[in-house]
């Protein structure tokens, strides 16, 4: 299973401050993130979990749904995680006019505000979808995507044991930056198993800059 799809490596050659794939790998350090909650189902489960291990994320929040779990994302702040734009209403970018992609950006931004204080935040378009339109307003707008270099595929729906099989046989890499999602318990499953064996190995979750790095 390739957990490093040919789009993430082709992305790697533009600059992190418009499209980051990676981190800094310094002390070994993966980022975790976490896209599609909060999830009043799933959310608390997960974050119950990383404080368990001193492990700090990045949340990319669905704008409609922070309006409707405020608690949640005010505890994500509280516990020093990051939390980032994953646009109003996780609708499909593709068939979108860019006036109504920047208008789902916007709407998350003002709202994430009122819980970090932050003007802007780090971006992620629904199911990683970028094209030469949205890429161009974010360079003259200097605005940040990220986007991963580890794609853990929980979304195609494994069952529990293939999915920590596949996570523990390729492992990600110091600077990797991990996609995961908050819509189900098929993350938090797996990290229970295997975040005390990485931690065990040496090695290191922090969230991302709140600016590209």
């Amino acid at each position: 299973m390739n957990m490093r799809p040919k789009k993430q490596q082709l992305l790697r050659w533009l600059p992190d401050a418009l499209v980051q794939t990676r981190g800094s790998a310094l002390g070994g350090t993966r980022y975790l993130t976490f896209d599609d909650g909060p999830d009043p189902d799933y959310t608390p489960r997960l974050l119950d979990l990383l404080a368990r291990h001193g492990v700090n994320a990045s949340f990319f929040l669905v704008g409609h749904r922070v309006e409707q779990h405020p608690a949640l994302v005010e505890r994500m702040v509280a516990e020093g995680h990051l939390i980032a734009n994953h646009s109003w209403s996780h609708w499909s970018f593709k068939p979108m006019p860019l006036r109504k992609q920047v208008e789902e950006f916007q709407r998350t931004d003002q709202l994430l505000r009122s819980f970090d204080q932050q003007p802007q935040h780090r971006l992620r378009t629904p199911q990683g979808y970028l094209d030469t339109r949205l890429l161009l307003y974010c360079a003259r707008h200097r605005r940040n995507i990220v986007y991963w270099s580890y794609d853990s595929m929980d979304y195609q729906k494994p069952s529990h044991g293939e999915l920590v099989a596949r996570l523990r046989a390729a492992p990600p890499k110091a600077g990797d930056i991990v996609l995961m999602h908050d819509d189900s318990d098929r993350a938090t499953d797996a990290l229970a198993v295997l975040l005390p064996e990485w931690l065990a190995q040496g090695q290191r979750f922090h969230a991302l800059p709140g600016n590209a790095a």
